[in-house]
């Protein structure tokens, strides 16, 4: 039996595939073709959604390892290597890619393919950094796809294909001065700071104070970032939310204390922005219109408070510029991240999803939402183009299941 990361996604396929190489690949598409089976892709399991889940095919990716070339600003890595060991590589040579997410053991594919982000008003998704992939379609042909399908590629839930290789443009590695504090959200919004630095990012508390994370290039320097870069604050946050979970009255004075900390590490972008996940439970995020993120924020204390759900979990808050992949959350506009820590059969994840849906909000597509195939047509007006690139790559629907069915359609 297969499961994901959080243990929220459970599946029990009919027979698994681990190729080796893209040839491999190959014959695992051809093989379930032959017996009509789907498939579906699978990376490292650190999506909460439900994409990988099947009862039919799986295809384990995680042998697909290693950057294949870099050259002309561009990275070429297989599709099952992971984040942390393209930006090792990198690192080497003096170079790093433009948005550093906060997990680093998710695979290539799996980042791009979902849409995982950093934070940064500039800073674009792993995705917009996609300048070429290699896949093998769903006849079971080798295709690179570049130019204006490379859109629907961006960020394309592996209904397209499987990737092998993905090229990725690569920046000069900088060095990073971080710094986090705690101060009121009212003076957070007022002074910009959301626009102010190369990488920031937000965590709302209940009672409206706000650890602020901030990160910039600075030269020179010594290196004072830890190894695991935020994985002990990771741990005290999680251990802080669970003993609020358990001692309700405790939450507010839990919650000020994960922030009272206020200082500053400084080293390269891999090793200061990115942490462990220490908590394994569920999230749901979503991609917000900028303007739409303050009045949110206001609307979900309020609702929270209306529907008595106890002490809010605190609210991740990342930002992002316009997205042109077809599918990709943040597509077509400047976009404010706004997630949490909530099972999905809570009662906040429900008032969660309806406040921001309302507000134009998109679902992450690697967390957890309730979404259908109706609300993702209004939602995505290059829709059509993607399900034609889709039929053209994947006429007999290989690589669909009852999670796509539901999202994009038959």
């Amino acid at each position: 039996m297969w499961s994901n990361w959080s243990g929220g996604q459970q599946a029990r396929p009919r027979a698994t595939d681990r190729p080796l190489d893209e040839a491999g690949v190959v014959a695992a598409v051809r093989r379930a073709a032959a017996r009509g089976q789907r498939i579906r892709p699978v990376g490292a399991g650190r999506s909460w959604s439900p994409l990988a889940v099947t009862d039919e095919v799986q295809l384990d990716c995680s042998a697909l390892t290693g950057v294949v070339a870099v050259a002309d600003g561009r990275v070429r890595a297989r599709a099952g290597a992971t984040l942390a060991a393209v930006l090792a590589e990198l690192d080497t040579r003096g170079l790093t890619l433009d948005a550093v997410p906060a997990a680093l053991d998710v695979t290539v594919a799996g980042a791009v393919t979902t849409g995982t982000h950093g934070s940064g008003a500039g800073t674009g998704s792993l995705s917009a950094a996609v300048t070429g992939v290699r896949l093998v379609d769903g006849t079971a042909t080798v295709r690179s796809i570049e130019g204006p399908a490379l859109d629907g590629a961006r960020c394309g839930l592996g209904v397209l294909g499987v990737l092998t290789e993905v090229d990725l443009a690569v920046v000069p590695a900088v060095t990073l001065a971080a710094r986090e504090e705690l101060v009121p959200l009212a003076e957070v919004l007022a002074c910009g700071v959301l626009d102010a630095h190369r990488w920031v990012e937000l965590v709302v508390f209940g009672d409206r104070q706000v650890l602020v994370r901030r990160a910039d290039p600075v030269t020179g320097g010594d290196v004072t970032a830890p190894a695991r870069g935020d994985t002990v604050r990771a741990a005290a946050v999680g251990s802080a939310q669970a003993l609020a979970r358990a001692v309700p009255r405790l939450a507010p004075a839990l919650q000020r204390s994960t922030g009272r900390w206020s200082g500053s590490v400084t080293g390269p972008a891999h090793r200061v922005l990115a942490g462990g996940r220490a908590v394994r439970e569920e999230r749901t995020e979503w991609a917000l219109p900028r303007p739409a993120l303050e009045p949110v924020l206001r609307e979900l204390d309020a609702a929270a408070a209306a529907l008595g759900v106890g002490p809010r979990p605190p609210l991740l808050v990342r930002v992002g510029p316009a997205e042109t992949g077809w599918l990709h959350p943040a597509h077509g506009r400047a976009t404010a991240w706004v997630g949490l820590r909530v099972p999905a059969e809570h009662g906040l994840f429900r008032l969660v999803s309806s406040v921001l849906g309302a507000a134009g909000g998109r679902p992450h597509w690697a967390a957890r939402h309730d979404w259908a195939a109706t609300d993702v047509e209004v939602a995505y007006p290059r829709l059509p183009d993607f399900r034609r690139l889709r039929a053209r790559l994947d006429p007999d629907r290989r690589f669909a299941g009852p999670v796509l069915d539901a999202l994009l359609g038959p």
